[in-house]
Protein backbone atom coordinates (compact mmCIF):
# COMPACT_ATOMS: atom_id res chain seq x y z
CA UNK A 1 0.00 0.00 0.00
CA UNK A 2 1.36 3.72 -1.05
CA UNK A 3 2.12 5.72 1.70
CA UNK A 4 0.13 9.42 1.95
CA UNK A 5 2.41 12.49 2.02
CA UNK A 6 0.94 15.66 2.85
CA UNK A 7 2.82 18.83 1.32
CA UNK A 8 2.18 21.67 3.58
CA UNK A 9 1.72 25.27 1.50
CA UNK A 10 1.01 29.11 3.01
CA UNK A 11 2.67 31.83 1.40
CA UNK A 12 4.75 32.35 -1.96
CA UNK A 13 8.09 31.08 -0.74
CA UNK A 14 6.08 27.86 0.11
CA UNK A 15 4.60 27.43 -2.91
CA UNK A 16 8.12 27.50 -4.36
CA UNK A 17 9.85 25.11 -2.45
CA UNK A 18 6.86 22.46 -2.34
CA UNK A 19 6.77 22.65 -6.19
CA UNK A 20 9.69 20.19 -7.27
CA UNK A 21 9.65 18.05 -4.28
CA UNK A 22 5.47 17.76 -5.57
CA UNK A 23 6.98 16.85 -9.06
CA UNK A 24 9.74 14.84 -7.96
CA UNK A 25 7.22 12.78 -5.40
CA UNK A 26 4.75 12.06 -8.30
CA UNK A 27 7.04 10.34 -10.19
CA UNK A 28 7.64 7.37 -7.11
CA UNK A 29 5.41 4.67 -7.00
CA UNK A 30 5.59 4.09 -3.64
CA UNK A 31 3.77 7.05 -2.52
CA UNK A 32 0.87 9.57 -3.36
CA UNK A 33 1.16 13.09 -2.51
CA UNK A 34 -1.61 15.43 -1.05
CA UNK A 35 -1.07 19.10 -1.32
CA UNK A 36 -2.61 20.84 1.87
CA UNK A 37 -3.22 25.21 1.10
CA UNK A 38 -3.35 26.59 4.82
CA UNK A 39 -4.54 29.64 2.96
CA UNK A 40 -1.98 31.96 5.20
CA UNK A 41 -2.22 34.02 2.23
CA UNK A 42 -5.45 34.27 0.50
CA UNK A 43 -4.73 36.85 -1.99
CA UNK A 44 -5.31 35.35 -5.69
CA UNK A 45 -2.02 37.35 -6.67
CA UNK A 46 -0.28 36.17 -3.51
CA UNK A 47 -1.01 32.38 -4.13
CA UNK A 48 -2.74 31.20 -7.24
CA UNK A 49 -0.74 32.68 -9.61
CA UNK A 50 2.27 30.72 -8.20
CA UNK A 51 0.19 27.04 -8.24
CA UNK A 52 -0.03 28.18 -11.81
CA UNK A 53 3.25 29.22 -13.12
CA UNK A 54 5.12 25.88 -10.59
CA UNK A 55 2.48 23.71 -12.32
CA UNK A 56 1.06 22.72 -9.50
CA UNK A 57 -2.85 20.96 -8.88
CA UNK A 58 -5.59 22.69 -7.07
CA UNK A 59 -4.94 21.68 -3.54
CA UNK A 60 -6.22 18.43 -2.22
CA UNK A 61 -7.14 20.65 0.57
CA UNK A 62 -7.19 24.37 0.63
CA UNK A 63 -7.86 25.38 4.59
CA UNK A 64 -8.84 28.76 4.53
CA UNK A 65 -7.15 30.73 7.16
CA UNK A 66 -7.12 33.80 6.15
CA UNK A 67 -5.08 36.73 7.77
CA UNK A 68 -4.95 37.79 11.52
CA UNK A 69 -2.52 37.43 14.68
CA UNK A 70 0.05 35.39 14.75
CA UNK A 71 -1.80 33.41 17.54
CA UNK A 72 -4.70 33.57 15.56
CA UNK A 73 -3.24 32.27 12.44
CA UNK A 74 -1.00 29.22 14.04
CA UNK A 75 -4.61 28.36 16.08
CA UNK A 76 -6.79 28.41 13.36
CA UNK A 77 -3.93 26.49 11.17
CA UNK A 78 -4.16 23.71 14.39
CA UNK A 79 -7.29 23.39 14.14
CA UNK A 80 -8.22 22.95 11.01
CA UNK A 81 -5.35 20.71 9.79
CA UNK A 82 -5.78 18.84 13.00
CA UNK A 83 -8.48 17.97 11.81
CA UNK A 84 -7.34 16.79 8.28
CA UNK A 85 -4.27 14.92 9.71
CA UNK A 86 -6.25 13.22 12.27
CA UNK A 87 -8.55 12.04 9.52
CA UNK A 88 -6.49 11.03 6.75
CA UNK A 89 -3.00 9.91 9.07
CA UNK A 90 -0.70 10.57 6.42
CA UNK A 91 2.83 8.79 6.79
CA UNK A 92 4.32 12.12 5.93
CA UNK A 93 3.85 15.18 6.86
CA UNK A 94 6.64 18.03 5.17
CA UNK A 95 6.56 21.48 6.19
CA UNK A 96 8.82 23.98 4.20
CA UNK A 97 9.97 27.42 5.72
CA UNK A 98 9.37 29.54 8.74
CA UNK A 99 5.70 31.13 8.43
CA UNK A 100 3.05 30.76 11.32
CA UNK A 101 1.32 27.49 9.33
CA UNK A 102 4.57 25.92 9.01
CA UNK A 103 4.78 25.38 12.47
CA UNK A 104 1.34 24.84 12.98
CA UNK A 105 1.29 21.79 11.26
CA UNK A 106 4.41 20.39 12.59
CA UNK A 107 2.72 21.02 16.39
CA UNK A 108 -0.58 18.90 14.69
CA UNK A 109 2.43 16.05 13.50
CA UNK A 110 4.32 15.75 16.82
CA UNK A 111 0.63 15.65 18.51
CA UNK A 112 -0.64 13.07 17.00
CA UNK A 113 2.44 10.94 16.26
CA UNK A 114 2.77 11.94 12.26
CA UNK A 115 6.34 11.54 10.73
CA UNK A 116 6.95 14.70 10.26
CA UNK A 117 9.88 16.53 8.46
CA UNK A 118 11.20 20.12 7.81
CA UNK A 119 12.66 21.21 4.18
CA UNK A 120 15.33 23.99 4.85
CA UNK A 121 15.30 23.11 8.34
CA UNK A 122 18.82 24.45 10.55
CA UNK A 123 18.39 28.68 9.45
CA UNK A 124 19.07 30.91 12.15
CA UNK A 125 19.18 34.93 12.41
CA UNK A 126 19.57 34.74 16.05
CA UNK A 127 16.95 37.52 16.51
CA UNK A 128 13.69 35.98 18.11
CA UNK A 129 12.33 39.21 17.99
CA UNK A 130 11.35 37.84 14.30
CA UNK A 131 8.35 35.81 14.61
CA UNK A 132 9.82 33.39 11.76
CA UNK A 133 12.79 32.67 13.74
CA UNK A 134 10.53 31.05 16.55
CA UNK A 135 9.07 29.19 14.16
CA UNK A 136 12.29 27.63 12.88
CA UNK A 137 13.40 26.66 16.46
CA UNK A 138 10.49 24.69 17.68
CA UNK A 139 9.93 23.30 14.19
CA UNK A 140 13.36 21.63 14.20
CA UNK A 141 13.01 20.61 17.83
CA UNK A 142 9.61 18.84 17.12
CA UNK A 143 10.08 17.40 13.58
CA UNK A 144 11.24 13.93 13.07
CA UNK A 145 13.57 14.46 9.96
CA UNK A 146 15.59 18.13 9.16
CA UNK A 147 16.45 18.96 5.78
CA UNK A 148 18.81 21.58 5.31
CA UNK A 149 20.37 23.85 2.60
CA UNK A 150 23.45 24.23 3.72
CA UNK A 151 26.14 23.55 5.62
CA UNK A 152 25.99 26.34 8.11
CA UNK A 153 22.38 25.51 9.12
CA UNK A 154 23.88 21.89 9.62
CA UNK A 155 25.93 23.13 12.47
CA UNK A 156 23.66 25.74 13.93
CA UNK A 157 21.13 22.14 14.20
CA UNK A 158 24.01 20.47 16.49
CA UNK A 159 24.79 23.23 18.66
CA UNK A 160 21.18 22.53 20.02
CA UNK A 161 21.18 19.43 20.87
CA UNK A 162 19.67 18.06 18.07
CA UNK A 163 20.96 14.80 17.05
CA UNK A 164 23.19 14.39 14.05
CA UNK A 165 21.11 11.33 12.70
CA UNK A 166 17.59 13.47 12.43
CA UNK A 167 20.01 15.75 10.08
CA UNK A 168 20.26 15.69 6.97
CA UNK A 169 22.22 18.48 4.28
CA UNK A 170 20.23 17.94 1.00
CA UNK A 171 20.92 21.52 -0.65
CA UNK A 172 18.73 24.67 -1.48
CA UNK A 173 15.05 23.47 -2.58
CA UNK A 174 14.64 27.56 -4.40
CA UNK A 175 16.81 26.66 -6.84
CA UNK A 176 15.04 23.52 -7.86
CA UNK A 177 12.19 25.69 -8.88
CA UNK A 178 14.26 28.29 -10.63
CA UNK A 179 16.13 25.66 -12.40
CA UNK A 180 12.64 24.10 -13.37
CA UNK A 181 11.15 26.90 -14.80
CA UNK A 182 14.15 28.71 -15.93
CA UNK A 183 13.50 28.58 -19.96
CA UNK A 184 10.18 30.52 -19.28
CA UNK A 185 11.88 32.64 -16.96
CA UNK A 186 14.63 33.45 -19.80
CA UNK A 187 11.75 33.62 -22.62
CA UNK A 188 9.20 35.84 -20.70
CA UNK A 189 11.93 39.13 -20.74
CA UNK A 190 9.58 41.37 -18.26
CA UNK A 191 12.10 43.75 -18.52
CA UNK A 192 11.21 44.77 -22.21
CA UNK A 193 7.41 44.94 -20.80
CA UNK A 194 8.58 47.99 -18.71
CA UNK A 195 11.04 49.52 -20.75
CA UNK A 196 14.05 48.66 -18.80
CA UNK A 197 17.49 47.87 -20.22
CA UNK A 198 19.21 44.77 -18.93
CA UNK A 199 21.40 45.65 -16.12
CA UNK A 200 20.44 49.21 -15.67
CA UNK A 201 17.23 48.94 -13.49
CA UNK A 202 16.54 47.97 -9.57
CA UNK A 203 14.18 45.85 -8.05
CA UNK A 204 12.43 46.42 -4.95
CA UNK A 205 10.75 44.12 -2.58
CA UNK A 206 9.85 45.57 0.83
CA UNK A 207 7.38 43.94 3.27
CA UNK A 208 9.04 42.89 6.77
CA UNK A 209 7.43 44.65 10.09
CA UNK A 210 10.32 46.24 10.94
CA UNK A 211 10.67 47.85 7.71
CA UNK A 212 7.16 48.95 6.67
CA UNK A 213 5.60 49.44 10.18
CA UNK A 214 6.93 52.55 11.73
CA UNK A 215 6.12 55.72 9.81
CA UNK A 216 9.45 57.21 10.34
CA UNK A 217 11.41 54.36 9.05
CA UNK A 218 9.44 53.65 6.56
CA UNK A 219 9.96 57.75 5.14
CA UNK A 220 13.86 57.03 5.32
CA UNK A 221 13.17 53.93 2.95
CA UNK A 222 11.40 55.92 0.45
CA UNK A 223 13.83 59.08 0.73
CA UNK A 224 16.44 56.37 -0.36
CA UNK A 225 14.29 54.96 -2.88
CA UNK A 226 13.66 57.98 -4.62
CA UNK A 227 17.01 59.31 -4.04
CA UNK A 228 18.52 55.77 -5.77
CA UNK A 229 15.49 56.28 -8.41
CA UNK A 230 16.46 59.57 -9.67
CA UNK A 231 19.94 57.74 -10.74
CA UNK A 232 18.31 54.48 -12.26
CA UNK A 233 15.01 53.05 -12.97
CA UNK A 234 12.92 51.06 -10.20
CA UNK A 235 10.30 48.41 -10.57
CA UNK A 236 8.33 47.75 -7.07
CA UNK A 237 6.09 45.13 -6.71
CA UNK A 238 4.29 45.79 -3.83
CA UNK A 239 3.49 43.55 -1.25
CA UNK A 240 -0.36 44.45 -0.35
CA UNK A 241 0.87 44.95 3.72
CA UNK A 242 3.65 47.41 2.13
CA UNK A 243 1.30 49.36 0.17
CA UNK A 244 -1.44 50.04 2.73
CA UNK A 245 1.75 50.96 4.99
CA UNK A 246 2.42 53.48 2.54
CA UNK A 247 -0.96 54.98 1.82
CA UNK A 248 -1.26 55.15 5.84
CA UNK A 249 1.61 57.16 6.00
CA UNK A 250 1.12 59.27 2.83
CA UNK A 251 4.41 58.20 1.18
CA UNK A 252 2.90 56.34 -1.71
CA UNK A 253 2.42 59.22 -4.08
CA UNK A 254 6.21 60.46 -3.43
CA UNK A 255 7.04 57.09 -4.77
CA UNK A 256 4.75 57.40 -7.34
CA UNK A 257 5.63 61.11 -8.28
CA UNK A 258 9.60 60.13 -8.49
CA UNK A 259 8.65 57.54 -10.74
CA UNK A 260 8.84 54.98 -9.52
CA UNK A 261 7.01 52.09 -10.72
CA UNK A 262 4.54 50.16 -8.55
CA UNK A 263 2.97 47.11 -9.49
CA UNK A 264 0.78 44.37 -8.10
CA UNK A 265 2.71 41.37 -6.78
CA UNK A 266 3.99 39.38 -9.71
CA UNK A 267 3.85 35.68 -10.17
CA UNK A 268 7.29 33.23 -9.69
CA UNK A 269 7.94 33.78 -13.60
CA UNK A 270 7.59 37.59 -13.82
CA UNK A 271 9.14 38.39 -11.05
CA UNK A 272 12.24 36.10 -11.34
CA UNK A 273 12.15 37.71 -14.96
CA UNK A 274 12.87 40.85 -13.87
CA UNK A 275 15.66 39.59 -11.17
CA UNK A 276 17.72 38.17 -13.78
CA UNK A 277 18.14 40.85 -15.82
CA UNK A 278 18.37 43.40 -13.04
CA UNK A 279 21.31 45.60 -12.31
CA UNK A 280 20.04 45.31 -8.06
CA UNK A 281 17.75 44.42 -5.96
CA UNK A 282 16.73 45.89 -3.25
CA UNK A 283 14.78 43.34 -0.86
CA UNK A 284 14.20 41.79 2.96
CA UNK A 285 12.74 38.68 1.88
CA UNK A 286 14.36 35.61 2.46
CA UNK A 287 13.99 33.55 -0.42
CA UNK A 288 15.22 36.66 -2.76
CA UNK A 289 18.59 36.88 -1.07
CA UNK A 290 19.46 32.93 -2.02
CA UNK A 291 17.74 33.52 -5.82
CA UNK A 292 20.16 36.78 -6.63
CA UNK A 293 23.05 34.46 -5.46
CA UNK A 294 22.51 31.89 -7.42
CA UNK A 295 22.12 34.22 -10.51
CA UNK A 296 24.73 36.16 -9.74
CA UNK A 297 23.35 39.49 -9.22
CA UNK A 298 23.63 42.08 -6.20
CA UNK A 299 21.28 41.66 -3.57
CA UNK A 300 21.08 44.62 -0.53
CA UNK A 301 19.18 43.48 2.10
CA UNK A 302 17.18 45.90 4.57
CA UNK A 303 17.76 44.15 7.68
CA UNK A 304 20.04 43.91 10.89
CA UNK A 305 20.70 40.26 10.26
CA UNK A 306 19.96 37.69 8.03
CA UNK A 307 19.30 33.48 8.86
CA UNK A 308 20.92 33.26 5.45
CA UNK A 309 24.36 33.92 6.44
CA UNK A 310 25.79 32.17 3.56
CA UNK A 311 24.50 34.30 1.21
CA UNK A 312 26.37 36.89 2.34
CA UNK A 313 29.89 35.07 2.88
CA UNK A 314 30.15 33.27 -0.61
CA UNK A 315 26.92 35.21 -2.29
CA UNK A 316 25.94 38.06 -3.82
CA UNK A 317 24.22 39.31 -0.86
CA UNK A 318 24.91 42.07 1.73
CA UNK A 319 22.85 44.17 4.90
CA UNK A 320 22.69 47.39 4.84
CA UNK A 321 20.64 49.85 6.95
CA UNK A 322 17.59 51.90 5.45
CA UNK A 323 19.78 55.37 5.76
CA UNK A 324 22.45 55.37 3.49
CA UNK A 325 20.67 52.64 1.01
CA UNK A 326 21.50 54.60 -1.91
CA UNK A 327 25.21 54.58 -1.48
CA UNK A 328 25.26 50.81 -0.99
CA UNK A 329 23.28 50.75 -4.76
CA UNK A 330 25.83 52.73 -6.11
CA UNK A 331 28.67 50.54 -4.67
CA UNK A 332 26.52 47.23 -5.72
CA UNK A 333 26.32 48.53 -9.44
CA UNK A 334 29.71 48.83 -9.72
CA UNK A 335 30.61 45.23 -8.57
CA UNK A 336 27.74 43.57 -11.00
CA UNK A 337 29.84 42.19 -13.24
CA UNK A 338 32.00 40.18 -9.98
CA UNK A 339 32.16 36.33 -9.36
CA UNK A 340 30.41 35.09 -6.65
CA UNK A 341 30.63 31.48 -5.35
CA UNK A 342 27.68 29.16 -5.46
CA UNK A 343 27.18 27.21 -2.15
CA UNK A 344 27.71 23.50 -1.91
CA UNK A 345 24.24 21.52 -3.18
CA UNK A 346 22.90 24.53 -4.67
CA UNK A 347 22.69 22.75 -8.22
CA UNK A 348 18.98 22.12 -8.89
CA UNK A 349 19.29 18.20 -7.30
CA UNK A 350 17.80 19.08 -4.12
CA UNK A 351 14.43 16.90 -4.33
CA UNK A 352 15.64 14.26 -5.66
CA UNK A 353 17.71 14.18 -2.75
CA UNK A 354 14.74 14.24 -0.67
CA UNK A 355 12.67 11.54 -2.11
CA UNK A 356 16.11 9.69 -1.56
CA UNK A 357 16.23 10.48 1.79
CA UNK A 358 12.57 9.44 2.46
CA UNK A 359 13.16 6.39 0.39
CA UNK A 360 16.04 5.07 3.34
CA UNK A 361 13.77 6.28 6.14
CA UNK A 362 11.10 4.09 4.94
CA UNK A 363 12.92 0.94 4.86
Amino acid sequence: MSQLVHLIAAARPNFMKVAPLYHALRRQDWCRVQIVHTGQHYDANMSDTFFHDLRLPEPDYHLGVGSGSHAEQTGGVMIAYGKVAAEARPDWIIVVGDVNSTLACCLVGAKLGLRTAHLEAGLRSRDRSMPEELNRIVTDQLSDLLWTPSADADANLLAEGIPIDRIECVGNIMIDSFEMMKPQIEERRMFASFDLVTGAYGVVTLHRPSNVDTPSILAVLVDELVTIGAKIPLIFPVHPRTRARLQAAGLLDRLVQAGIRLVDPLGYVDFMSLVINAGCVITDSGGVQEETTYVGIPCLTVRENTERPITVTDGTNRLVKAEGLHLAVEAALKDRGAMKRRPDLWDGQTAGRVVASMVRHNM
